[in-house]
C-alpha cells in the first residue's frame, strides 16, 4: 500500500480546502498584494488555514512549507528530511480573472525528492494525484479513479503545453527548435499545474518552462506526472529536486515522458540555449 491511504487522505484535505476557496470565487474578491507584488487573496488564506491544520493533524512529525507561509530560515529547513510542499491556490491570476484554471496542489517531499503529490481543481471537483512507483489517477467528485499515464508518441502533431501567461526569448528559440524536429506544433494552454497534469493523462507531449516558477508550483505535479511514468528535468537533464535552498525558485525546466522516443533531440536543444 505505501503511501495510497496518505496520499488519499490528502486528497479528501485538498478538496476541503477547494471547497473553502470557490464561496470567493468570481465574487468581487478582494485582492491585496504580497511582498513580490503577486496577488493573494482571502481565498489563498483560507485553503491555506484549513492545509497547514489538515496536514499537521495528519502527522504533526511533518513541517509545512506553504507559499502563504514561506518565511522560514533556512537554518530551519535545512534540519528537514521530509516535509509538505503546499500552494493553497495555485493560479491566483487565473482566478481573479474569473477563469477556472487554477489548483490547490499538495506534494510530500523527502530528502528533495516529491514522494507523491495532489493537484486539485475545486471548481470541477477533478482531481489528479500520484507519484513515482506509485501510480497516478484522475477522479472527478462522484467518480472512481481513472488510472492516467503519459503518451510516449504524439498522436495528431506534436503537442506542446504553453503558459498563457508566461514565455521567455528562450522557451520561443525552444518552440522554433521543435518545430524544426516535427513540424508545426500544437499548442495547448491552460493555466497553473494542470500544464503537467495534460501530459500525466496522455493529452499533451512536452511542457518545457523556460520562465521563472517556484517549489510550490511545481512539486505537487511533479508527483503526479512521474506516477504516470513521466519526468521533470532541468536543461542539463538532471530531475528537478526540491533541496532547501536561499530562493524558492527553480532553474527552468522539461517536463516530458520518461521514455519518449525524442527525449535526447530535446535535451540537446535545450542546452543549446542561450540561458
Amino acid at each position: 500500500m505505501g503511501y495510497l491511504p496518505l496520499m488519499e487522505q490528502v486528497v479528501a484535505l485538498a478538496r476541503e480546502a477547494g471547497a473553502a476557496i470557490l464561496p470567493y470565487w468570481r465574487s468581487g474578491v478582494a485582492v491585496t498584494a504580497k511582498a513580490d507584488d503577486s496577488p493573494v487573496t482571502a481565498a489563498d488564506l483560507a485553503a491555506h488555514h484549513i492545509l497547514a491544520a489538515g496536514l499537521a493533524a495528519l502527522d504533526p512529525s511533518i513541517p509545512v512549507l506553504s507559499e502563504e507561509a514561506a518565511d522560514i530560515p533556512l537554518s530551519e529547513r535545512a534540519q528537514w528530511t521530509r516535509w509538505w510542499v503546499v500552494d493553497p491556490l495555485d493560479g491566483t491570476k487565473e482566478f481573479i480573472s474569473g477563469s477556472d484554471e487554477f489548483t490547490v496542489n499538495v506534494a510530500l517531499v523527502e530528502h528533495g525528492k516529491v514522494l507523491f503529490g495532489v493537484v486539485g481543481m475545486p471548481t470541477t471537483g477533478r482531481y489528479f494525484y500520484g507519484g513515482a512507483g506509485i501510480g497516478a489517477w484522475r477522479c472527478d467528485v462522484h467518480g472512481q479513479p481513472q488510472a492516467v499515464s503519459v503518451r510516449n508518441a504524439p498522436e495528431d502533431g506534436f503537442t506542446v503545453v504553453a503558459s498563457r501567461r508566461h514565455s521567455s526569448p528562450e522557451q520561443e528559440q525552444l518552440l522554433a527548435g521543435l518545430t524544426i524536429l516535427f513540424g508545426d506544433l500544437q499548442l495547448a494552454s491552460v493555466g497553473s499545474s494542470l500544464k503537467f497534469c495534460l501530459l500525466a493523462e496522455g493529452a499533451a507531449d512536452c511542457y518545457p518552462r523556460l520562465a521563472p516558477t517556484s517549489q510550490w508550483d511545481t512539486a505537487a505535479a511533479q508527483g503526479v506526472l512521474e506516477g504516470a511514468g513521466g519526468e521533470v528535468l532541468d536543461i542539463q537533464g538532471e530531475v528537478l529536486t526540491y533541496e532547501a535552498r536561499e530562493s524558492f525558485l527553480n532553474p527552468f525546466f522539461l517536463a516530458l515522458p520518461a521514455n519518449a522516443s525524442w527525449r535526447g533531440e530535446l535535451l540537446r536543444l535545450a542546452r543549446g540555449l542561450s540561458v
